[in-house]
């Protein structure tokens, strides 16, 4: 994990990291957590906790260790605040589900310098309504917390679409409009295909045609 950060050239140049795209992070607590601590401590890099966000599906296991031990950011993948349709789409669900990690952070406090992030992927005729956000609204209520939308990138063999950008905005001006703030991610990397799963996607493609 450190290597990733000590071979880049530009490495005191990186401005924020976050903890994702290389499994889920839970999965690996203990190395993740010696990472972080070189990352902050004074006889590593000497980063503030507010410059690393670690991103996760929420694992029971690894998740109340995380927040005890580190003063990271938290950004927690939902995509669904509905608990049959994230089994579906997250088989995480199924051995710790959605409203049991809200449960859970509702005993620490977001409210000061710590960020709480949910991300949201949007997919088209799935999540996109305003059913949805309804929910999110009732499933996050009282959590000083904010919801990150992600346009989906079309990944081979998958049956899903994005939302258009229109349906987007206005998940998410309904959403902020009624006291979650909510903002869509800004892709990037999309012009050198290697925005969020497009990089697997690249692969899979190439050994389709090989």
């Amino acid at each position: 994990i450190i290597n990733q950060i000590s071979s880049l050239p530009e490495r005191d140049k990186l401005t924020n990291v976050v903890i994702m795209g290389m499994g889920e992070p839970l999965d690996n607590t203990d190395e993740v957590l010696k990472a972080l601590e070189i990352m902050t401590a004074s006889y590593g890099y000497a980063w503030s906790p507010r410059r690393i966000t670690l991103s996760s599906v929420g694992l029971r296991k690894g998740l109340r260790r995380f927040i005890e031990e580190t003063d990271c950011h938290l950004a927690i993948s939902i995509h669904s605040p509905m608990p049959l349709q994230r089994r579906e789409l997250m088989p995480a669900e199924k051995s710790f589900s959605i409203t049991e990690i809200v449960d859970l952070l509702r005993n620490y406090d977001f409210g000061k310098q710590r960020r709480l992030s949910f991300e949201y992927i949007v997919f088209k005729g799935v999540n996109d309504s305003l059913i949805y956000a309804k929910e999110l609204l009732k499933l996050l209520r009282g959590i000083d917390c904010r919801v990150n939308l992600i346009r989906f990138h079309a990944i081979p063999g998958v049956d899903l679409e994005g939302a258009d950008m229109e349906t987007m905005i206005v998940f998410r001006d309904y959403l902020t409009s009624h006291g979650l703030f909510t903002t869509i991610r800004v892709s990037r990397g999309e012009d050198i295909f290697a925005a969020c799963g497009m990089l697997s996607t690249a692969k899979q493609e190439k050994r389709v045609q090989i």
